[in-house]
């Protein structure tokens, strides 16, 4: 599901608009390991180590995880880009998504933080929203209403993953073609 914002509607790819940059946020702590939160973290685990690599049709310099807290991410990209000698509109950062459900993502351009935290350190450090974002759902519908269950966010963030969202992340990020 690509989502733009100020781009043609022939979308298909950020990696054919130059993205050389992949990172995925998480916290780092061991006690955060597999929680929702670092849903960044796996997918760029996932992706490092799994076929779906293969779907990359275009050279990306690297992959990597943020190495500090997620509410602390601005800093970390920011150092980044420098590092790699790339621009903002050449990153693409994963991250969980509360507003989007569970087994859905989202690939997106130039939007607002919608309250993520780590991303409105992202836009605060590199004074742009130009840049991609993966949005991976993480919110569960419930199961009498087929609504979105509207828990605070950190109500479950920082939960592990029980194994049946485990598969249904896996296979999101089987899926994604990047």
């Amino acid at each position: 599901m690509v989502q733009n914002n100020n781009l043609s509607n022939k979308l298909k790819s950020p990696l054919s608009y130059g993205v050389k940059l992949i990172i995925g946020l998480g916290n780092p702590d061991k006690e955060y390991e597999n929680t929702y939160h670092n849903v960044g973290f796996l997918a760029v685990d996932y992706l490092t180590k799994s076929p779906p690599i293969s779907n990359f049709q275009f050279p990306i310099s690297k992959l990597i995880k943020s190495e500090v807290f997620m509410n602390q991410s601005g800093d970390f990209v920011k150092y980044a880009v420098k590092k790699n000698g790339v621009k903002p509109e050449e990153i693409l950062i994963i991250h969980d998504d509360a507003d989007i459900e569970l087994g859905k993502y989202k690939l997106s351009f130039g939007r607002g933080s919608a309250g993520h935290r780590g991303v409105e350190s992202i836009i605060a450090s590199l004074g742009t929203k130009n840049f991609w974002r993966l949005r991976i759902g993480i919110r569960r519908k419930h199961p009498q209403t087929a609504r979105q269950t509207r828990k605070s966010a950190g109500d479950f963030v920082l939960k592990k993953i029980t194994k049946t969202d485990w598969e249904i992340f896996k296979k999101i990020f089987s899926e994604i073609k990047l």
